[in-house]
């Protein structure tokens, strides 16, 4: 997909304002929704199961709310083991059931236990119930971790979608140890907030949001944007996140309507 060079300057310019506002704190942001975790070794397997199975529910709902349900299923004795696939493959559907729904981490009683189940099986039944051993499966490549699980969506709900994968990869660097040698691969997952904020500085018109591809669109474009550069697109995911979210409380100079 081409996009203008002067829309590409644009973006780049209005990155830079962004990523600098975020680490100077101005887009607020100090606890982020992950941050509600039981602060377990980044190493251990248990932390990458914590970071990976509640991430599959992260859709149409409050990201501060599913984490703080996590953590507080996390660390209750009575529901902890849904956090170990091998446990969850051995209980009774409405065991599992009733588990998630105690702290609200299921919202929707067969659906999300479902989703939770396969995963679960998933690790199981071939990494031996390790995501950790998935990622060595996959070379630790984005590349070859993305093609793996767009390949076998059904192995993989909803974390093989485009937006939810690659900001559980995301996650994965910023709250384990994994380390991928392509990290430039994880593109900035489109979600509502971070199309909101692509609008709002200009880079889509009002007509490119109802195009049914607009996460594709969005992804791209700062898939462009970065390129070249010694930025990564996803760095940008989480400034431009916290700005929406925020109701564009700080000013950039992009967003004047004039300069549009």
């Amino acid at each position: 997909m081409d996009f203008a060079v002067e829309k590409i300057e644009k973006a780049r310019k209005a990155a830079e304002i962004l990523m600098q506002l975020h680490r100077d704190g101005a887009l607020g942001g100090e606890i982020m929704p992950e941050d509600a975790n039981p602060g377990l070794p980044k190493s251990a397997e248990e932390n990458y199961l914590y970071f990976t199975l509640p991430m599959a529910l992260n859709y149409q709902r409050n990201s501060y709310k599913l984490w703080e349900a996590a953590n507080q299923t996390a660390q209750d004795a009575e529901t902890a083991d849904i956090f170990s696939p091998m446990a969850v493959v051995e209980m009774e559907i409405d065991v599992l059931r009733e588990k998630l729904l105690k702290h609200k981490v299921a919202l929707q009683p067969n659906r999300h236990p479902q989703i939770w189940l396969r995963l679960c099986q998933t690790f199981t039944e071939h990494f031996d119930g390790s995501v950790n051993k998935f990622f060595s499966a996959q070379g630790n490549s984005v590349l070859q971790i993305k093609d793996y699980m767009t390949a076998n969506k059904k192995l993989f709900p909803y974390l093989s979608g485009a937006k939810i994968m690659n900001y559980w990869l995301y996650v994965m660097l910023q709250y384990t140890d994994a380390a991928f040698a392509d990290r430039e691969h994880i593109t900035v997952a489109p979600d509502t907030h971070v199309i909101q904020a692509t609008a709002k500085l200009g880079l889509i018109s009002a007509e490119d949001m109802l195009n049914p591809n607009i996460r594709l669109v969005v992804s791209e474009l700062w898939n462009a944007v970065f390129a070249g550069t010694d930025w990564h697109p996803i760095d940008i995911h989480t400034p431009l996140w916290l700005w929406s979210r925020s109701g564009f409380a700080a000013q950039l100079w992009h967003t004047n309507e004039n300069n549009q």
